[in-house]
């Protein structure tokens, strides 16, 4: 009886597979993708369906984390955004063409639309280190006295050059700046801190913005979220924990302590966050 039970649900599994798959969605892009993907080898440190080595991030849904910029700006030169002498952990640079990259995200993509119900049972998160001992001022300037500081940055920390990549510097500054930004928000989803979870703030933004509640001035998904950086107040947060008087509690003077560049990759970031 054990056996029959087996092989009937063995049976169903297979009958269902092709819609929880959505197998008519794979397209000769996510074809080639999924031949990226086994080409070099991202399963000797990624997982997908919780399979895999555990070494990095689970990429199950990470297109539903990630947009587009953030993805094709790492999987370019992963050392932009992590550094091995601080975070101890460093994605080696595959050299991928920009089709390559395409097509991986495009099979990411798939993947991230089966229903997997439910597995694995929770996000297997990978987080490294925050760059300690880093003040505004070393990301702000560039002086002499600052130089040696700021060469012990990871690329993606270090002062903004025309080179540099303004999700990577974005995402640098979310870590260091004054306060810190993961301080109080957390880019997980469901995590909520001293301030509401950024997960999802890129796509959540034009909601709000069409929302009634909203009382801002932005019309799009980057001027809501540099709205929020530099004013706070223009849109709170439901719940008593993050603003009181219709004040937010989080700190208005980013925008005069950071530059309108640093502000810029900020955005470039968080509009990332899907």
């Amino acid at each position: 009886m054990a056996a029959l039970a087996f092989l009937v649900l063995t049976a169903d599994s297979h009958r269902q597979f092709p819609e929880l798959t959505n197998a008519q969605n794979i397209t000769p892009e996510v074809s080639r993708g999924k031949d990226v993907w086994h080409d070099n080898n991202c399963i000797n440190c990624h997982t997908l369906f919780g399979e895999g080595a555990y070494y990095a991030p689970d990429l199950t849904k990470i297109t539903k984390l990630r947009g587009d910029a953030y993805l094709q700006a790492y999987m370019k030169n992963p050392a932009d955004f992590y550094d091995e002498e601080t975070h101890r952990r460093l994605m080696p640079k595959q050299n991928l063409s920009d089709e390559d990259i395409t097509d991986l995200i495009a099979f990411l993509d798939w993947v991230s639309e089966v229903d997997n119900q439910g597995w694995p049972p929770r996000p297997i998160l990978v987080t490294g280190s925050s760059i300690p001992g880093t003040a505004l001022t070393s990301l702000q300037q560039s002086q002499p006295s600052e130089a040696g500081a700021a060469s012990r940055l990871p690329p993606g920390a270090r002062p903004v050059t025309a080179q540099s990549n303004p999700v990577a510097q974005g995402e640098a500054l979310f870590l260091t700046a004054v306060p810190a930004c993961n301080a109080c928000h957390s880019v997980a989803p469901g995590v909520n801190m001293a301030g509401p979870t950024l997960a999802g703030v890129g796509s959540r933004a034009l909601a709000i913005i069409q929302s009634p509640d909203y009382r801002g001035d932005a019309q799009e998904v980057e001027s809501f979220i540099r709205e929020s950086i530099t004013r706070p107040s223009a849109y709170l947060a439901s719940g008593a924990m993050y603003s009181a008087g219709g004040t937010s509690f989080m700190p208005s003077t980013y925008g005069e302590d950071l530059t309108d560049e640093q502000i810029d990759h900020l955005v470039a970031y968080l509009t990332s966050l899907r």
